[in-house]
């Protein structure tokens, strides 16, 4: 079966419905199932979004720790933000993110992959990129974003997401793969 071709279980929309419209748009779209009966499919209609492992020439890794509101709780993750619209050029997107929460700007910014953090109810592209050649700056968040930055050497890092304390899916697969990239240089 080819990149887009037809699933034996496809299934079709019926009829399109916006319940909220933000900075994603929440939809419940009806559809028709491949028995031919109708559902529901409840999903945040999202244009996308970025994230940057930025890497200092001592090989610490750049952080932000921030309270995130749905859990409950302040999270380590990596710098990241969502795209303007679905047209945004989401390496622009990662290097005005990078600056904007850690001040840094990256002499060399290198995408290492794009994912769908949850596609059972999202249709978010999440693109990861790694950022070195690193040179410091003053971030400029933006006016709701209380940000504190955490230089963090990898191998801690790494423990952090063994034990849980990191748990944001996006910085686990960006260390996972910079896991990796350090392996093969051995």
């Amino acid at each position: 079966m080819g990149k887009h071709a037809a699933h034996p279980y496809t299934e079709k929309q019926h009829k399109r419905r916006l319940v909220f419209s933000g900075t994603v748009k929440f939809r419940a779209d009806t559809i028709t199932l491949p028995n031919g009966k109708r559902s529901v499919r409840e999903f945040v209609d999202h244009p996308g979004a970025v994230a940057v492992l930025p890497v200092l020439p001592d090989g610490k890794i750049v952080f932000v720790r921030q309270f995130r509101y749905p859990v409950g709780q302040a999270t380590l993750e990596i710098p990241a933000g969502k795209l303007n619209s679905a047209s945004d050029s989401p390496l622009k997107r990662a290097k005005a993110e990078l600056k904007e929460e850690t001040g840094y700007t990256a002499r060399k910014l290198s995408k290492v992959l794009s994912y769908w953090p949850t596609p059972a109810f999202s249709t978010e592209v999440l693109h990861i990129y790694t950022a070195t050649g690193l040179r410091g700056g003053s971030p400029e968040p933006d006016e709701d974003e209380f940000l504190t930055l955490e230089s963090i050497p990898f191998k801690k890092a790494w423990r952090m997401v063994e034990t849980g304390e990191i748990r944001d899916s996006k910085t686990v697969i960006a260390l996972q793969a910079w896991k990796i990239k350090l392996l093969e240089k051995k």
